[in-house]
């Protein structure tokens, strides 16, 4: 898949509505001890995370769960997880520590400015209904320089995925990231690659550098 091309959006004012209004954590109550991509898919993201995460670096797992996918060969100094279901996070043996919070309710990170070297966001982005704030406040919790990997498939709840996902292709949701980090106005040398294995579900990263 080709992701040289320049794309803008304007998106309806429904653009993140829901098929399910009801509360996310009504919708997250129950632990779901599952990957939610396969293992083809699974790998490549380790191998993402295995190229561009800082060894010896505080890293933060936003939308974190059960699984980070981190490569467990490599020394990290800590891993936070930040997601909806305590006891997910609480299974999650790459995990340090985690705090249960709701984005959508409330976009503001509960962590300190400049607090981690890495972020990573894997396969969840298409649940927040306002990424722009989300990621802007990424940007000040993450140090300058750091990364930011956000990975996506097409696998998602349909009924928690945002409007706009569900009527985009999976290229189309590439530059649709790119344009949230970029109106957050804290990321820069963005790049959209697929990293999709030979069989298997696909997969694809939006890449950035934290300028904040």
């Amino acid at each position: 898949m080709n992701f040289d091309k320049k794309i803008s959006f304007e998106l309806p004012d429904d653009a993140f509505s829901r098929l399910d209004e009801t509360a996310d954590e009504k919708f997250y109550t129950i632990p779901r001890f599952v990957a939610h991509i396969d293992y083809s898919a699974i790998d490549a993201v380790t191998n993402i995370y295995r190229k561009y995460l800082p060894e010896n670096g505080d890293i933060l797992d936003l939308m974190s769960s059960m699984l980070s996918h981190l490569p467990e060969e490599v020394d990290y100094k800590s891993v936070t997880g930040l997601g909806m279901n305590e006891r997910e996070m609480f299974h999650n043996k790459q995990l340090d520590t985690w705090v249960a919070h709701n984005l959508n309710d409330d976009p503001s990170l509960p962590f300190h400015d400049n607090q981690f070297d890495a972020g990573i966001i894997c396969v969840s982005i298409d649940y927040l209904t306002n990424p722009v704030a989300v990621l802007k406040d990424m940007g000040r919790a993450l140090k300058n320089g750091a990364p930011l990997i956000i990975t996506y498939s097409n696998r998602y709840f349909e009924a928690k995925a945002t409007s706009v996902w569900l009527q985009l292709n999976d290229e189309q949701r590439g530059y649709l990231i790119k344009s949230f980090l970029s109106e957050a106005d804290s990321f820069g040398n963005i790049e959209i690659a697929d990293y999709s294995p030979e069989f298997g579900d696909p997969l694809y990263a939006v890449i950035a550098k934290n300028t904040a």
